[in-house]
């Protein structure tokens, strides 16, 4: 469910209707070192014209051949690559790896509208593809939902960009949203501070001026959304931090050195949220990995985001900061949601 099928979805469309011939080329099975999971997703224009990926390249640059010298698959067909050693060298594929593919003109894209819509709405959707008939249907698709194929029926799940919210405007909070956005996160800002908000210029990512607890209720905050407080002004940090910690977002974290993490555990208490709740904050946020620059730091603290999301244990924290321990909530091998300190003091 990584975000890059949605541009490979949305770039296909835009080439039907444009008038081109498409065809999306999905990696089913995988044996050996193959250099793209299943469920791996690229999009062909009729003039070889590629965009995603189902191996290291060298399958592409065959499919592009077989595209531009004729061939045109007319319904859903299997593509077995890698079966033999020397076609596997010859593919790129190391360690004797191999891989089948299935290859699907795209005729109707309006099942791509559905997905692209619904998971704008943070929502995980699944499309099932009966190889028979070319069938397509959409249906909500549950958080461990993967990718599988039975030999008849592709079943494809889709959901929505990981999502930063970052609370306040400062520098620390640019560098931090221009690295998320590196990583592929949806980053909103929210600030509503004037001297702030009006200095805001980070290309790719949204800003607010709405309090920032009004903005984590506005945002239905799910288990694909990230929070960060980085103001050091309680009456901003906190009042997003209650409303965020009672959200299923996957990581909730606020800048502060450990003594202030103490304290502002203190000021959560006094308020209607469980032991639990406040448990799941991660302070001081960011590994130890010596940073002293607003972009070290801001390294730091992607690096503990993304390392949350995978389900990494955080071995790299200062002792005594309180971080809750790792759950594997996050993904397969390719990514897909099967769905501090280094320091940031303050």
């Amino acid at each position: 469910m990584d975000s890059l099928d949605l541009q490979v979805l949305q770039q296909a469309r835009d080439w039907r209707a444009a008038g081109h011939a498409a065809w999306l080329v999905t990696v089913i099975e995988t044996w050996g070192s193959a250099p793209r999971p299943p469920g791996a997703l690229l999009a062909m224009r009729d003039d070889g014209l590629v965009v995603g990926s189902v191996s290291g390249g060298c399958v592409e640059d065959d499919l592009i051949d077989r595209v531009r010298h004729g061939e045109r698959v007319g319904k859903p067909s299997l593509i077995a690559y890698g079966v033999t050693k020397e076609e596997a060298a010859r593919f790129g594929l190391p360690c004797g790896g191999s891989l089948r593919l299935v290859q699907e003109p795209l005729v109707d894209t309006r099942w791509i509208d559905e997905v692209l819509a619904r998971t704008a709405r943070h929502e995980l959707v699944a499309r099932r593809l009966v190889l028979a008939s070319g069938e397509v249907t959409l249906e909500r698709a549950a958080r461990d939902a993967t990718f599988s194929f039975d030999g008849a029926t592709l079943r494809a799940c889709y959901g929505p960009r990981w999502r930063l919210m970052i609370v306040g405007a400062g520098q620390l909070s640019r560098a931090v949203a221009q690295i998320a956005l590196l990583c592929d996160f949806e980053v909103i800002c929210c600030d509503p501070r004037e001297e702030y908000n009006l200095t805001w210029d980070v290309p790719g990512s949204t800003f607010s001026k709405a309090m920032p607890d009004d903005l984590v209720l506005e945002l239905e905050l799910d288990e694909h959304s990230a929070v960060v407080a980085l103001t050091h002004d309680p009456k901003l940090d906190d009042m997003a931090l209650l409303e965020a910690l009672k959200s299923p977002a996957f990581y909730i974290g606020a800048l502060g050195s450990r003594l202030n993490t103490a304290k502002r555990r203190k000021r959560l208490a006094d308020f209607d949220l469980t032991v639990e709740q406040i448990d799941r904050l991660h302070g001081p946020i960011g590994l130890d990995l010596g940073a002293k620059s607003p972009a070290e730091i801001a390294v730091a603290i992607l690096a503990e985001i993304i390392a949350v999301r995978y389900g990494v244990p955080l071995a790299q924290k200062k002792p005594g900061s309180a971080f809750p321990e790792a759950h594997d909530i996050a993904t397969t091998d390719d990514g897909a949601a099967v769905c501090g300190t280094a320091t940031a003091h303050g």
